[in-house]
Parts: C-alpha cells; structure tokens; sequence
C-alpha cells in the first residue's frame, strides 16, 4: 500500500511541476510528460516498479483517445473535408510509409519489420501541432486547416495498422522477450482470453463481424435509452460509471474476439457522433483520458535508453535527420500539388515533420506482435521522441525566418480615404458593426477604418466600404479627416492600440468627441486617465440584462426586475469616478493599497444601503420563498 501511494505521489507530482513548466517554454504537455518520465526513471528503477506493466494499463488512455476522436467526427465534417482528408491525408501517409520502409530495407530489414517501421514514422504529433497551431492562432489558416485534416487522417489510420501490425509478426522473434514494452503489447490488442481460439477461420471471421456488428448497431440503439434511463436519475456521478462502462466493455468485448480495443471504441464513438449525449460523454471521459495519457507518456519518457542514446548518439540523430528531412520533403510536394501557397506551405510542411505520440503505440504494439526486434524498438523509441522534442525549434524557424520573408514587402498598403466624413469608426467588428448600422440606418455617413484585411475583403462582399489601416497612425487619421471630425468611435479589440488611440486624440485634438469601447472596468479607468470621458465596457451591458433575466426567472416580475437592474447601474456607476481618481496607471489594481482601501469604504458604506433598496423595490411578496416561476407568465412575455 505505502508503495502503490509513493509512486502515485511520485507520479502525479512530476507531471504536475513539469507539465506546466514545458507549456510555459513552447514545448508543450506531449513533451512536458515525456520529459517527466526521463526525470523519474533512475527512482523508478530504484523502487523496483514494473515500468512495463504500468505502461500496460496507461496504454487505456490511448483507447479513450480514439473514443473521443470517434465522437469528434461527424458524417457531415469528414464530408466536407473530404478532399483534404482522402486527398493530401492519404497521400501523406501512403508516400512516407513507403519511402521510410525502403530506408528500412535498405539497411537490412524484413519487409514486415520495415513496413511496422514506415507505418509508426509517418504519424506526427497531433497533441502538440493542434495545441501550438491554436496557441499561435493559426488555426483557421490555409496552413492549418491542412494541417488538421492530415492529423485527422492519422489518427483515422492508426486503426486499420493497429489490425494490420499482428498480421506482420516475425516467427524468429515470437520466442524472444520484448524489451521496451513488448511484454505488454500483445495484451494490449488481442492478448490474454480469446475466445476465438481453436474455431475454424470462417467461424473466427463471421463471429469478429458480428462483434463489431454488434458495436455498431449498440452504439446507434441502445445507448440512446440507457444514457437517458441513467439521465433521470440525476446523478452525475451514475452517468460518468455508464461512460466509463460503455467504453470498457467495447474494448474487453474487443479484446476476447481478438481485436483491437481501439478499434471498437473509435467506432463507438462515431456512431455516437449524432447522438445528445455526445458532449456529455466527452466531458465525462475526458479527464480520465488526460490522466492516463499523461501517465503513458511518463512511462515512455521512463523507458527511453540513454545508454544507448549515447552508444549510437551518430546513428540515432542521423536517422532522426533522415525523418523530419523526409517528410518535409513529402508535406511540401503534396503542398505545392494541393495548392497550398506561401508561408502557408510552410507552416504544413515544417509542423507535420517530426514523429508522433501514436508512434509510441504502434511501437509498443509492434514489439509485443513480435514485429520489430527490441533494439530496433529502443532505437525508434529515441528517434521518435527526439523528433518531438525538436519541433518547437521548426515553429522557431517558421516564425522567424520563413514568415518575415513572406510578410516583407508583401503588406496590404493601407486605403486612400477620399471621402472623409465627421465621424470615423475605428473597428468594425462585432461591436463596432452594430454602432455603423444604428448610424447608417439614422442617416449618417461614417468613414470605417479596419485592420483587418480579411474583414474588409468579407465586408466589400456585402456592399459595406471599410478603409484598410490602422486607426492609430497619425498620418491615417489626418487623412480620415480627424481635424474637422466631430465624433471618434473607437470600437477595436485591442487595449494597446486603444489607448494609443485614445492618447494621441485627447492630445492632438481635444475638439474630438472619443467614444471608446473598454475591454473591461480596469481598462475604463486607464482611459479615463488618458483623458477619454465618453467610455463603454463592452461586456456590461449585456451582463445587466443577464442579470435582470435572472430575477425574472426567479419570479420577480418584468417591472421590478428593471428597476432593480437600473438601481445596481446607479449605484455601480456612482463608485466609478471615485475609483477612477484613485487609479494608478502603472501599479496593478491588486498592489494599488489606495484603490483597495477605497474599494473595502465603499463595500462597507454602500452595500447595506444597496440592499435595503434592493428589498424596498421587491416588496416583501416577493421575498417569500420562491418555487419557481410562473409559466404562463414566462409564456405571455416571451
């Protein structure tokens, strides 16, 4: 017991300290576990844990994965993606496993080892591209919706090779034990009961079909009226154990007709795709499914060989050249056929170029079907993760080589504004389009100015002018006609270059009238110190209408439920200017001691006067215990 708590501390501990660390550097959590595990390994072995069992039973986080991959796709988004997904996926993954398994062959393979070979290099790391492509925001991009559909085809992909890898086993290795993790591999898809065994082939085939029949057809029927059996009850943790339990008995039911568990949980979840359940289900496995994963990881980075990374450092970083060389060549072929232009080119080629975390698993399960040797196993295991760790430097390399060189001289020039009117809109995005309807539709002209090229190119679709550039600029903004303007409405996203905006006006043209949208209540008391007085937060008033239809479903009628949001405005407002004066520009509301003193004054002088008004204005009718609101009511103001 003492050592099943000292290796869960241990466990849980360094993934806890190093996870955040490697996200922090750029690195990433796939990258943080592993190197986790290489941290832990000397203790590991000091404690005599079983590094391969626990790996083993990790490896259920991979089936968890594939189960939420499952649900993520859609009939109607592989549809839409199916040029990309069939096209440059499948392309991808059929050039790299072939020219990775003759670079396999020609060092003296077997043909099955060097195709289990091919297969585990040409995945990448979906963890680690999707996380850093969002990070970046260069998700919707060409580049990375290219990306994204090659990542979903690997992940796709991984089950037809995770059926096709026992089908390559070895006689010659079949006696030898499996280093790495070979003694859990077989486990892990089709090991232990089978009860298939000593049946004649057609029988074997007819009843694996009805198993997965069986899935199918279950997974469509019969988890619909249990989820919403189990869904009355009311309990949230009976809903978690029914997930846990639905995944679990589609991988045993997997396992024991010789299958792959990953297969019978990935089709689950695609026929669960449609299902209301759907997102449910994704919350409920999900933290299960980090945790193991984190822990498989940590047991990969545990088993890594260093001795024999120093041994033959030449030989594994050389193949680990050969990889990423390789399969950027492939990305940036299937790129410029595809049409994929520029930087976006790039960002495909550079990010798909390294190994990934499915790697580990083909590996694992290539050892234990007897496909790959065990030191060619530990040598793949290095080259993989090798592969990864070096994939922040070809994000490096992108951002500031590549990207530079496609930006220079390639900028839109900003619009000509020939038309200038007296008021300027800068922005217009989901707050600033509002302000030029309401204006438009009463008669005013306004002259719009965006710095977003894709904004306007989607704006001038509809017929809508916006100048290209930025509102900050001192030159843009005599041009727009700052100097007759009566009106600037500053409706931008950006705290910085709001408040640039709003200092150069106040300064250079203090006959300008500045509307300026605030990000928040810290942000409107930055722009009131640089002079703007005319300043709306962009989240508040839609949270005083939340806040009045919260009365109103708590049974406080349309009436009062108004007053008392137009009471909280009057009161909340009140306390602004004060504060305002008490701001310091440069001292964080949090260690300003002045503002935090007169925030304590004014709790304590102010909220017992606001309550007693609060229950002056409900009446002591509607302080009586509430049962819920009245649906006609609810029906007759809707």
């Amino acid at each position: 017991m003492t050592e099943s708590l000292l290796l869960a501390t241990i466990l849980l501990a360094v993934g806890v300290i190093a996870v955040p660390i490697a996200s922090r550097l750029g690195l990433g959590s796939v990258l943080g576990y592993l190197i986790a595990g290489m941290a832990i390994s000397p203790a590991l072995d000091v404690l005599g844990v079983d590094v391969v069992s626990l790996q083993h039973f990790a490896e259920f986080g991979v089936v968890m994965m594939l189960f939420l991959i499952g649900l993520e796709l859609e009939p109607k988004k592989l549809w839409d993606l199916r040029v990309r997904l069939l096209g440059l996926g499948g392309s991808q993954v059929l050039l790299t496993v072939l020219i990775m398994a003759s670079y396999a062959l020609m060092v003296g393979e077997a043909w099955q080892t060097a195709l289990a070979v091919g297969m585990i290099l040409a995945l990448s790391s979906t963890a680690i591209i999707l996380q850093t492509l969002d990070e970046k925001g260069l998700m919707k991009t060409e580049g990375g919706q290219s990306s994204f559909s090659v990542l979903l085809f690997q992940d796709i992909a991984v089950i037809p090779m995770l059926a096709l890898i026992p089908l390559l086993a070895l006689p010659e290795l079949a006696g030898e034990a499996a280093g790495v993790s070979g003694e859990h591999g077989g486990d892990s898809h089709g090991g232990g009961i089978n009860i298939l065994e000593g049946l004649p082939t057609w029988a074997s085939g007819l009843a694996t079909l009805a198993a997965i029949a069986f899935v199918a057809l279950a997974g469509n029927y019969l988890t619909r009226p249990l989820f919403r059996f189990i869904a009355m009850a009311g309990l949230r943790e009976l809903f978690t154990a029914t997930a846990l339990l639905v995944v679990v008995g589609i991988a045993l039911l997997m396992t024991v007709v010789g299958l792959s568990p990953a297969l019978g949980t990935f089709l689950a979840g695609v026929v669960l795709a449609n299902s209301e359940y759907r997102h449910e289900l994704e919350s409920d496995i999900e933290p299960f499914k980090g945790l193991l994963l984190g822990l498989f990881f940590i047991t990969v980075g545990a088993g890594i060989n260093f001795a024999l990374l120093f041994d033959s450092y030449a030989s594994v970083l050389g193949w680990t050249a050969v990889l990423v060389i390789t399969k950027i060549a492939v990305l940036y072929a299937l790129s410029t056929f595809f049409g994929i232009k520029g930087q976006d080119r790039w960002l495909f080629s550079l990010g798909l170029a390294q190994a990934g975390e499915f790697g580990f698993v083909l590996l694992s399960f290539a050892v234990g079907a007897h496909v790959i040797p065990d030191l060619l196993a530990q040598q793949l295991l290095l080259i993989v993760a090798i592969s990864m760790l070096i994939t922040p430097l070809l994000f490096i390399l992108y951002d500031k080589a590549i990207l530079p060189h496609y930006q220079k001289g390639r900028e839109r020039a900003f619009d000509d504004i020939d038309k200038p009117t007296d008021i300027i809109l800068a922005g217009r995005g989901r707050v600033g389009g509002i302000v030029d309807r309401m204006l438009e539709t009463a008669g005013y002209r306004t002259t719009v100015i965006d710095y977003s090229s894709a904004q306007i190119d989607r704006l001038s679709k509809f017929g809508i002018r916006t100048y290209f550039g930025d509102a900050a600029r001192p030159d843009l903004l005599k041009s727009a006609g700052i100097e007759q303007a009566r009106l600037l409405i500053i409706a931008i996203d950006d705290k910085e270059a709001t408040n640039r905006l709003v200092s150069h006006v106040t300064k250079q043209y203090p006959q300008v009238h500045i509307v300026a949208r605030a990000y928040d209540r810290g942000h409107v008391f930055e722009l009131w110190s640089l002079g703007c007085r005319d300043i709306i937060r962009e989240t508040y008033d839609s949270s005083l209408r939340m806040g009045r239809s919260a009365f109103e479903a708590l049974g406080i009628s349309k009436a009062r439920a108004e007053t008392m949001r137009t009471a909280f405005e009057e009161m909340d407002r009140s306390t602004m200017l004060p504060m305002a004066e008490a701001f310091d520009f440069g001292t964080p509301a949090w260690e300003n001691e002045e503002m935090i003193a007169l925030i304590k004054k004014l709790r304590r002088e102010w909220d017992p006067l606001f309550q007693e008004q609060m229950a002056q204005i409900m009446g002591q009718d509607d302080l009586e215990e509430f049962d819920g609101p009245d649906e006609a009511a609810k029906l007759k103001d809707a």
